[in-house]
């Protein structure tokens, strides 16, 4: 009997727009709580810990023990937890996010919701150098992920509401309702559209009004007036922009090589790891403390010029390395507040050099400090759109915005220059997803020219006369010939239209030209291991449509051909093998018949239980491509009893025999899942 509560959300489904807005409605105010809840949570746990440090520093007479030991105790607490029950909640969560939207249908594990809220209170409230923002954003996506799940939506609408989380979080911690949707759509989606664009904006409006009447109307920071003193500022601006640029690359950098460092050469259990670096961020407290937790309060003292010279230029380093050591070892927690930190730190160094140099023609080096935190944001994160417009509604201030906008627009654009990924990519790019590229050229990098290519051809001897290399080419069915020598090395290639010019002279050049002669030197070749984006380059760039592959350019021995239509054969084989991914990433935890997805060009996939006289046939016997033309793609088979049985699934050779209970995964025409659907 259909669940009548399902059948409604699936009538209301049907108008798209309206659903996707009220579910991100229902996202916001999810998310707003959510963020509410952790923002109260940290310090109230902070206390705890402060309470600790001084039972430990009272009981010992040693006050620096209890600095120390703090964030070693907070990570003995988060490791084993984290290493437990939710390995993504380790680091600073956007990633994970991103990760979950490009590769995994938008689905993210409902418990990755309450892992990543603990870890994180505890990593921040113990003294870990990380911000809350990241963690906010995992968890606001997290919520629409399941509540995505819940609805039964396809990967298309579960990418759109995780997006809508990671907008609600940003939105209530800051209470920064633009900011929020543009960091969903030019970080998380990387896409603009209605369809996306309105149920986040949505969700993200929805969350401020929850943070708005839970705390207040409040700018995250207080900052006294500033404005542009005098045009040549401008150019100190746009150094600061470029002093930002080398700390954000050096900060990506150095916990990308300490991330690394510690997966491949720390022998200590990963539960343990965040202990280690627990202790170490504790060593760099003792000497500056300013360094534990968000940081908002030296973040204040750096705007409204209260802090020296030197001690700007030490937190910089000091937090940037703190940060690092939290984050690599397996600590929770964003890098957006301490990008802030560091930012405000470099800001008001570079204000307070500025004054030196330019007494009376230069602003307060709190200015400097409110427009360095856009910068470092945006050069950690190549997103200046989002960092520009999140400063100015941190600090309801417009008379700043235009060094904001020269200092954020040269950081991205030299830190780009510098490096190629940001703080969010490049940890996926250790996983081999390059988000840069787009879907596309990533397609094309998973297949070689060796893997399509035909080693049938049509080759001309480099001695054929004249007269018989224009049968030849004139009778093939291809326009461009290859031109090879006695050991079979390709010495050019011969086109029909090369040809053609010479037809009246065919019988006067017989005699006197070979095809060697002919053969033009500058087509290009491919290698059998290079990959069809290398060879979708060389079609665009020579206009050709065929590349004829070789053993080396050393010694160019023709081994193959790959022909353009062959290239666009395998793009659209792996699109729907991408697009399948989705589908399976998505559903592996819902055992639960689906409607039909779309993938590309009137083919769908549905997940149906098998009949019931399919039960002990062999694939083979079944027969289901040509019977019916549908594909099984997988099998789901339960792996154990009970209400909700854990799922097993593979993808299926034909001597695979079907059990009573087996879920098929079908790929197929439309019309063709129908009819199959009717029929059982």
């Amino acid at each position: 009997m259909p669940n009548p509560i399902h059948s409604a959300l699936k009538r209301f489904a049907v108008h798209e727009r309206v659903f996707t807005l009220t579910v991100g409605c229902a996202i916001g105010i999810v998310a707003g709580f959510g963020s509410i809840a952790v923002r109260e949570a940290i310090p109230a746990l902070g206390r705890l810990f402060e309470a600790l440090r001084e039972t430990v520093g009272s009981a010992t007479g040693l006050w620096w023990l209890g600095v120390l030991l703090a964030p070693a105790l907070g990570g003995l607490i988060i490791g084993p937890l984290i290493h437990r029950y939710a390995r993504e909640a380790r680091g600073h969560g956007v990633p994970e996010v991103m990760l979950a939207v490009a590769r995994r249908g938008g689905f993210i594990r409902p418990r990755v919701v309450v892992v990543k809220t603990i870890a994180s209170v505890i990593c921040i409230a113990s003294g870990g150098s990380v911000g809350r923002e990241g963690p906010i954003v995992q968890i606001g996506s997290a919520m629409g992920s399941t509540m995505g799940s819940l609805l039964r939506v396809p990967p298309r609408l579960m990418r759109v509401f995780v997006a809508c989380g990671a907008a609600g979080g940003i939105a209530a911690t800051f209470n920064a309702p633009i900011a929020g949707a543009l960091f969903a759509v030019e970080i998380i989606l990387g896409d603009f559209g209605f369809i996306q664009l309105a149920p986040i904006v949505t969700s993200s409006v929805t969350a401020t009004v929850i943070s708005r009447g839970i705390a207040g109307d409040f700018a995250a920071f207080q900052v006294p007036p500033y404005e542009l003193v005098h045009p040549v500022e401008l150019i100190v601006y746009a150094g600061l922009g470029l002093l930002c640029a080398i700390v954000a690359v050096g900060f990506i950098r150095l916990l990308d090589g300490l991330e690394v460092y510690v997966e491949k050469r720390v022998k200590l259990h990963e539960a343990l790891q965040p202990m280690a670096g627990g202790l170490m961020v504790g060593a760099i407290g003792l000497l500056f403390p300013q360094v534990f937790g968000i940081g908002y309060a030296t973040i204040d003292l750096a705007l409204h010029d209260a802090l020296p010279l030197y001690l700007l230029g030490a937190l910089v380093v000091a937090k940037l390395v703190a940060t690092s050591l939290t984050l690599s070892s397996g600590g929770s927690g964003g890098i957006f507040a301490p990008s802030l930190f560091m930012g405000a730190m470099t800001g008001g160094m570079v204000g307070k050099l500025a004054n030196l140099a330019l007494p009376g023609l230069a602003a307060s080096s709190g200015a400097y400090a409110l427009v360095g935190m856009g910068a470092m944001v945006g050069a950690a994160t190549h997103a200046p759109i989002t960092a520009i417009v999140i400063l100015f509604e941190l600090t309801n201030d417009y008379k700043i915005i235009l060094p904001l906008m020269i200092s954020t627009i040269v950081s991205t654009l030299a830190a780009n220059a510098f490096y190629r990924e940001s703080i969010y990519t490049d940890k996926l790019r250790r996983k081999g997803i390059d988000l840069h590229q787009g879907l596309e050229l990533n397609v094309l990098k998973k297949v070689s020219a060796g893997d399509i290519m035909r080693k049938g051809y049509e080759a001309a001897p480099h001695d054929l006369p004249f007269n018989f290399l224009v049968d030849l080419v004139m009778q093939s069915s291809h326009a461009e010939v290859p031109v090879v020598d006695g050991d079979g090395r390709i010495v050019g290639v011969v086109t029909r239209d090369q040809l053609k010019r010479h037809l009246f002279e065919k019988d006067m050049l017989s005699d006197m030209v070979i095809a060697k002669d002919m053969a033009s030197e500058s087509h290009p070749v491919l290698l059998q291991d290079e990959t069809l984006d290398q060879a979708n380059l060389r079609f665009q760039e020579f206009r050709c449509r065929e590349l004829f592959v070789v053993d080396s350019l050393e010694h160019r021995k023709l081994v193959g051909v790959v022909y353009k239509d062959d290239l666009m054969d395998a793009y659209h084989r792996e699109m729907v093998k991408r697009a399948a991914g989705d589908v399976f990433a998505y559903n592996i935890n819902h055992p639960h018949r689906m409607e039909t997805v779309d993938v590309m060009d009137g083919y769908g996939i549905i997940e149906l239980e098998a009949p019931h006289e399919f039960s002990g046939k062999l694939l083979r016997e079944l027969d289901l491509r040509n019977r019916y033309g549908i594909t099984v793609l997988a099998i789901k088979r339960p792996a154990s009893d009970g209400p909700q049985p854990d799922m097993r699934l593979w993808v299926p050779e034909s001597g695979d025999r079907i059990e009573d209970g087996d879920i098929l995964v079908l790929m197929g025409e439309h019309e063709k899942i129908d009819a199959f659907h009717r029929n059982f």
